[in-house]
């Protein structure tokens, strides 16, 4: 048996599942202590279905936690760069593109060395041991111990991020240490960018993840514990003290997995309606369809693999205004249970407005019974333009497709959606999160340019392939288990040497406890 468990800005939800079948579910409020939210949300799933703690096989966390981090500015630690390119990219220091409230956080301490290499593999300049020696010991100086490391073209070659980690052991013996190769994409600065979020972030996982183990230890769980990844897999814990920037929009990933998991449909959107916000995604094949450009996080742009998300200011914790009408993007969050009108509150939000309509019986119907009928209808109006709008932006046609709608907020939907074919609204649905964190696997991805006048395609496909494959073993697969899930081969035309980019996805089942 399995428990699934997503930490929302809401509400943390649990669910118990033997393989396919929900035992039992559950959904708390969050609590600013994230462990103590979750040992509540365990402790109920656990008593409702009436099981032994014992025989749980694996626990299955998903949080927004790292990036509320990022985004809120607390919890980070000073962090040095080292990027491998001179002479070259002398014009765009580390973080040359950060806000300035987090890059004064982070500290800015960057530095500049030679090294780096070509998309062929060949070395931009010579790579100088002294050099880089010099540089950790300035940065021991400066009190620092977390160091981002980044080379140009280290998913091609990452000797010099290698060796440079190497260096930086011998003069900083404690230094936490983060290559840029082992967390982003092809393009420098967004890769850099990432490495560095990771650095700075590492002390706060370490401290999550442990509060993550006391809250199981608490309840006498001894089965492993996972984190939901941002593109709907999973990794075993030590690996999440990692690579904490991993687990950024795995709350919007996990929904739609557990949506697709509970409709059985494969190529949809999924509208994720929440306290605060409604996320809405597009399922391509059973996952999340995968952003294109850079993804913002926080004001930093960066290049690992995200969900292709689209969030708006709605949720059934919504404030609500009559005159001008306006429905949210200022929220309760949280607070629902306390300020809302059928809860007892004095704030008008988009749920008393559900409940005065007729369509949910939450709480006290008697509290909203006085809001007049045009209101009311005028909201729930604004509701669905809202979210037809918003489901639009996210279609590639105007052919109408499955919507299918899930999360505590979805009373929100009370009507059809234009251009959507069908709406589900399957069972489970305020759930479908932590469904979605308790039936994930483990992935691994592979993002690299090969030269194919070196080698043969064959060659370049079958690199990749094993590249990801140890990646997904690294991070909790088994190996037996290991299945090409996504490959996508690019050519550039505008490189010489044949050049081509190729970006592969596995995935396969946990090991067995």
């Amino acid at each position: 048996m399995r428990i699934g468990v997503d930490v929302g800005g809401t509400n943390t939800d649990a669910v118990l599942m033997d393989g396919a079948e929900v035992i039992s579910s559950t959904k708390t409020p969050t609590t600013a202590n994230v462990s103590e939210g979750i040992a509540t949300a365990l402790r109920q799933v656990i008593a409702d279905s009436g099981i032994e703690a014992a025989n749980i096989d694996g626990v299955m966390i998903g949080t927004t936690h790292f990036t509320n981090a990022v985004v809120e500015r607390k919890h980070l630690t000073p962090t040095a760069c080292i990027r491998l390119g001179l002479p070259a990219t002398v014009c765009l220091p580390p973080m040359v593109d950060w806000p300035d409230d987090l890059r004064d956080m982070v500290g800015g301490n960057a530095h500049l060395a030679h090294g780096g290499h070509e998309f062929d593999g060949r070395e931009i300049s010579a790579y100088q041991p002294d050099e880089v020696r010099d540089i950790a010991k300035k940065i021991r100086d400066a009190g620092l111990n977390a160091i981002a490391i980044s080379s140009v073209f280290s998913p091609v070659n990452a000797t010099f991020e290698e060796q440079s980690a190497d260096i930086v052991r011998e003069v900083i013996p404690d230094a936490n240490i983060t290559l840029s190769s082992e967390i982003g994409r092809i393009g420098l600065l967004e890769r850099e960018n990432a490495a560095i979020m990771n650095s700075c972030l590492r002390q706060l996982a370490a401290r999550t993840v442990d509060g993550f183990k006391a809250a199981l230890d608490e309840l006498q769980i001894t089965a492993p514990f996972y984190i939901s990844q941002n593109d709907g897999t999973l990794m075993n814990a030590d690996f999440a003290k990692e690579y904490p920037v991993l687990t950024f929009a795995s709350g919007p990933t996990n929904s739609m997995r557990g949506a697709a998991f509970l409709s059985g449909l494969r190529d949809a959107i999924v509208v994720d309606v929440g306290g605060t916000t409604t996320d809405i995604g597009v399922l391509q094949h059973g996952f999340p369809r995968v952003a294109a450009l850079a993804v913002d996080i926080g004001g930093v742009r960066t290049n690992f693999r995200m969900p292709d998300t689209y969030s708006i200011g709605l949720g059934g914790g919504s404030l609500i205004a009559s005159n001008p009408l306006k429905v949210g993007p200022r929220s309760v969050g949280y607070e629902l249970t306390e300020k809302a009108l059928v809860f007892g509150g004095d704030i008008l939000t988009a749920t008393d407005v559900i409940v005065a309509g007729g369509t949910e019986d939450i709480g006290d119907a008697d509290a909203v019974s006085h809001l007049d009928a045009g209101l009311v209808d005028a909201v729930k109006a604004r509701i669905m333009e809202m979210i037809a709008i918003a489901v639009d932006r996210m279609k590639t046609s105007a052919t109408p497709v499955p919507v299918i709608v899930v999360g505590g907020g979805s009373i929100l939907v009370t009507d059809e959606i234009e251009g959507a074919s069908e709406i589900i609204k399957p069972d489970h649905f305020p759930v479908a999160n932590a469904i979605g964190a308790a039936i994930a696997q483990v992935g691994g991805e592979c993002d690299r340019i090969f030269s194919l006048a070196e080698l043969s395609r064959d060659e370049a496909l079958d690199q990749a392939k094993a590249e990801a494959s140890d990646r997904a073993v690294n991070a909790g697969a088994n190996a037996d288990s290991i299945e090409i899930v996504d490959v996508e081969e690019v050519p550039l035309a505008y490189l010489p040497g044949n050049a081509t980019r190729i970006m592969v996805k596995a995935i396969g089942d946990l090991v067995e406890a």
